[in-house]
């Protein structure tokens, strides 16, 4: 019996599991990729705490606030709710959001409001020269561009290649699609299409992570 429970341990929870989270309004086999090999975050960016934050080897949900902060509230609430809440124990899951220089008290306050209900570990605000945010995001390679606040509602998926993820190409009933982010000003858009391609590609590399261990086992 217990032998039993261990290969239903093993094999048949990953299988379900890889079901589940890849299941969902999302019609694509794996995410596509939007933008490949995007920039690392540059060295002199830094969190409210005075760290430096990076990409590599995190599946990273981006965005841009822009220097109204009190306007954004809504926003981030939103993604806070439908998107990090669900995904915020993922070991390599985080959101950063970049903010000009000079919304560091504003973005403390929103900070502080996000953590009376969230654990806020694996979410950071850090702040740059506004320049410096327009060169980032336009090297992102993206049709929409940021608004003359140097923000825009939309938020990206960046793998742990940092490559930027969405939905292009041929879905797999033939049809064309593409989105390169996801509107924080809409629940519905983060509640659907945005927490299912989460999902598909949170999915993804547990699947990845499972082969690779399976691969370890066997050849020790």
């Amino acid at each position: 019996m217990k032998k039993l429970l261990v290969l239903v341990a093993l094999f048949i929870v990953p299988i379900v599991a890889y079901l589940f989270f890849a299941s969902g309004v999302n019609s694509f086999i794996k995410l596509p990729v939007v933008t490949e090999k995007i920039s690392e975050l540059p060295s002199n960016w830094q969190t409210l705490s005075g760290n430096q934050i990076q990409l590599k080897n995190k599946i990273t949900i981006l965005g841009f606030t822009g220097n109204d902060i009190t306007y954004v509230e809504g926003n981030m609430t939103n993604l806070a709710h439908k998107i990090y809440d669900r995904n915020k124990d993922f070991v390599d899951f985080q959101v950063i959001m970049i903010a000009p220089i000079g919304t560091e008290q504003n973005l403390k306050k929103l900070q502080n409001e996000l953590s009376v209900n969230l654990d806020l570990k694996n979410w950071h605000f850090v702040t740059a020269n506004p320049s410096e945010i327009q060169s980032y995001h336009k090297q992102l390679g993206l049709i929409g561009g940021l608004n003359a606040k140097f923000g825009t509602p939309n938020v990206y998926i960046i793998d742990k290649e940092l490559n930027l993820r969405g939905r292009k190409g041929k879905n797999k009933k033939g049809e064309e699609e593409y989105r390169e982010g996801y509107n924080t000003i809409s629940a519905a858009d983060l509640h659907n299409e945005m927490a299912d391609d989460v999902k598909v590609i949170l999915a993804e590399y547990r699947l990845a992570l499972k082969k690779n261990n399976k691969k370890d086992n066997v050849t020790h």
